[in-house]
């Protein structure tokens, strides 16, 4: 059976993490933890930056680590222990930290690369599973990052270790971001595109309908005006209007509810089978407000009409627009 590998690769790599966790627990490996994160708060605090340096997997790592960091508010940089070797670590100062991630804690690159670093003034951090390692030794601090054995059934393919300081370095970044206490909107700043940009950045003026695109009728409209300009706009709403300020809704659901009174459907007006003092936002409202506040309730609402804060009519949005925008 295929899934009874994954279980166990799964759960192998799950008990490398819960492992790591229980020696931060003891007094030991959180101080170790805790002298790192105050070595990194203490470089940023200088406005220096956090390198993270590894080679072929954990390299990879390393990429991942240092992504994650800038983007929550921790300035880090990757420099391949290589580049490094050969020019690029002119961006390493003084004022700076270096994780360095090496399961081993031998890898030749690396320790070539440390002499250099601590030359510079630079502070080390080894994220290793070997304590006894040439790396370890030479570094300012060590991350415990052992594991029990590799996923990989030969036991040699970087797999549970790999996982393990992957969470050691968000463990890292998320701890240093609330330490720092970076803001939601600074992440939304950090993140102005793709769909997460979109659910941190946009307001309803940015998917919202607006002017001529919106059905709007005076209150002592007839309902056949409403239903002509319902099907010209077909947006699934009337707004109905008193100069500019909004007095009222008719949806596609009012209307089918209105049919119910047959031939006096026609004799009606707009007052009638609006909905008065609906629920609205603003243009300035977070498009993802809105969207959990159409969503978020017994009976779901399909439009929201949009006014500012005198109550003019400025549009409308739809629930469709903000699930595929968001």
């Amino acid at each position: 059976m295929a899934a009874s590998e994954a279980i166990r690769v799964l759960e192998l790599e799950a008990r490398a993490i819960d492992a790591c966790a229980a020696r931060l627990k003891t007094p030991a490996g959180g101080q170790a933890f805790a002298q790192a994160i105050a070595a990194i708060e203490e470089c940023l605090a200088k406005n220096g930056k956090l390198i993270v340096t590894g080679l072929g997997k954990s390299g990879k790592v390393a990429q991942k680590i240092a992504a994650t960091l800038s983007s929550t508010g921790s300035l880090a940089l990757y420099l391949h222990p290589t580049e490094g070797l050969h020019g690029d670590l002119g961006i390493v100062t003084e004022r700076d930290v270096v994780l360095a991630i090496s399961y081993t804690g031998n890898t030749e690159e690396l320790l070539q690369l440390a002499p250099s670093l601590k030359a510079r003034g630079a502070r080390l951090i080894a994220l290793a599973g070997n304590g006894a390692s040439r790396l370890v030794q030479t570094s300012d601090f060590w991350l415990d990052g052992s594991v029990e054995q590799e996923a990989c059934p030969h036991n040699l393919a970087p797999t549970a270790s790999t996982t393990l300081a992957l969470a050691l370095g968000d463990a890292i970044a998320v701890t240093l971001m609330k330490r720092r206490g970076f803001a939601a909107e600074e992440f939304a700043r950090n993140h102005p595109a793709g769909s997460l940009g979109r659910r941190l950045n946009w307001r309803v003026h940015d998917v919202m309908h607006s002017g001529a695109t919106v059905a709007v009728v005076a209150p002592d409209a007839p309902m056949d005006e409403v239903i002509v300009r319902s099907t010209e706009k077909k947006l699934g709403a009337v707004l109905v209007i008193e100069g500019t300020r909004l007095a009222g809704i008719i949806t596609d659901g009012d209307l089918r509810r209105a049919l119910s009174h047959r031939e006096k459907f026609f004799q009606m007006k707009a007052r009638e089978v609006m909905t008065a003092s609906p629920v609205t936002v603003t243009p300035e409202t977070m498009a993802a407000d809105a969207l959990a506040l159409m969503r978020d309730r017994p009976s779901q609402i399909a439009v929201l009409p949009v006014i500012d804060s005198a109550g003019n009519w400025k549009g409308l949005v739809r629930l469709h627009d903000l699930v595929r925008s968001l």
